[in-house]
């Protein structure tokens, strides 16, 4: 008798390990699913952000060249931003200062509301990415002359 009781026991004890380890489970996955998700939000971000300081630093070395123009500025950094696939003015924008200058600096920046892929899950709203870069141009805009 005492040894139909023990295994009787025995499979009640199995049951409620199972039934633990279920709840234990559904306790600690959202904290798992949290975690894997920042890691590759801010993966991501990450990858935008030194994106847009290439793009900025790209822009500014086009921009001290003695014969560029803002169209050719524009023209380097869209080729940079491009493998992203994001729309400018509705995901990124980008400011320079005049051709002129004897310092050219480039801007580029977007909202981590346009590029995260969880949305504010992990990220909080209104944070803005931006990569800057700014040179010295050599030599006057319209100095022809040789050294």
């Amino acid at each position: 008798m005492k040894q139909i009781i023990a295994r009787r026991m025995k499979h009640v004890g199995r049951r409620r390990r199972r039934g633990t380890a279920i709840v234990e489970f559904a306790v600690v996955l959202p904290l798992l699913l949290l975690l894997l998700f920042g890691i590759v939000e801010f993966g991501w971000l990450f990858l935008i952000r030194q994106t847009l300081v290439n793009a900025a630093r790209e822009g500014c070395r086009v921009a001290v060249l003695k014969t560029a123009t803002d169209e050719d500025v524009a023209a380097r950094v869209r080729e940079v931003m491009a493998p992203l696939g994001f729309d400018e003015g509705a995901i990124w924008s980008f400011t320079t200062s005049p051709i002129g200058d004897t310092v050219q600096w480039v801007q580029v920046s977007t909202s981590v509301d346009a590029v995260a892929l969880t949305g504010t899950l992990v990220v909080p709203e209104g944070m803005m990415l931006e990569g800057q870069s700014s040179m010295r141009k050599e030599g006057a805009v319209g100095d022809d002359e040789e050294i």
